[in-house]
């Protein structure tokens, strides 16, 4: 087993797993909608061709960011994994205050549905539209997992290793899918989201350095530590946040 192990190459896989794991149970109800509602050949035409789509990004930009010097690689992609790391922690944290209300996988299901069955017109056209929205849902949510998986494998050259861990979260979602036939409403999306803005908070932060030139003491180590100060930093503003709301609402 490789000495960077469990301080880079699975913290970048878990990332990349978790991630996906949350982009794609929505995108996974959404398909669902289509499928129950207009029948499994528009839902799963439209599912395939935005995961040709996706691949197909993530064959063409691997190769080109192994261009790219490594120093301006990781700070590149560690300022973007920050950006982006921040803003799912940022959500997390208020929705886990009641500030802002937590993403339910039901009421996505039914208003999707509802949009579905509005909509009139001949049988074909209306699997078309129907086809079309899951494609752009799988599109959409899909392009946050491509990003994720290229930023957290192309710092350390783990670009498969990461791919593999997003193919796994696909496969579970889609075989507890298939399995229960509704939508996932008991996962922990927003726990999910929590920790994954943790690790990309971290990881954005230590390529940033490394691509600044700064020599973290213990070297790739330090991701732990970041990722505590970001963990906690999370924790205390979500708890300052409902305290806050709570007596603003009271």
């Amino acid at each position: 087993m490789p000495a960077d192990f469990w301080t880079v190459m699975f913290p970048a896989v878990t990332a990349a797993f978790l991630a996906s794991i949350v982009e794609v149970v929505e995108a996974f109800t959404i398909v669902l909608a289509v499928g129950t509602t207009r029948g499994w050949r528009p839902a799963i035409t439209g599912t395939v061709a935005a995961l040709g789509v996706l691949a197909l990004i993530v064959l063409l930009l691997g190769p080109v960011l192994n261009q790219i010097p490594i120093t301006a690689l990781q700070l590149f992609v560690g300022v973007l994994l920050l950006l982006f790391g921040m803003g799912w922690l940022r959500k997390a944290v208020l929705r886990s205050a009641g500030v802002l209300p937590l993403h339910d996988e039901i009421e996505a299901f039914g208003k999707e549905t509802s949009e579905l069955r509005a909509q009139t017109g001949a049988p074909q056209t209306l699997r078309w539209i129907a086809g079309i929205a899951a494609f752009k849902a799988v599109l959409l949510e899909g392009l946050e997992v491509a990003f994720i998986v290229i930023a957290v494998g192309s710092g350390k050259g783990l670009l498969w290793e990461a791919s593999l861990g997003a193919l796994a979260a696909c496969a579970l979602v889609l075989l507890v899918g298939a399995f229960i036939h509704k939508p996932l409403a008991q996962v922990p999306e927003n726990t999910l989201k929590f920790g994954v803005g943790v690790m990309l908070s971290a990881f954005g932060v230590f390529w940033t350095g490394e691509g600044l030139g700064v020599e973290w003491p213990g070297a790739d180590l330090m991701l732990l530590p970041l990722a505590a100060i970001f963990l906690v930093a999370g924790l205390v503003t979500a708890r300052m946040a409902n305290n806050s709301f709570h007596r603003s609402a009271a």
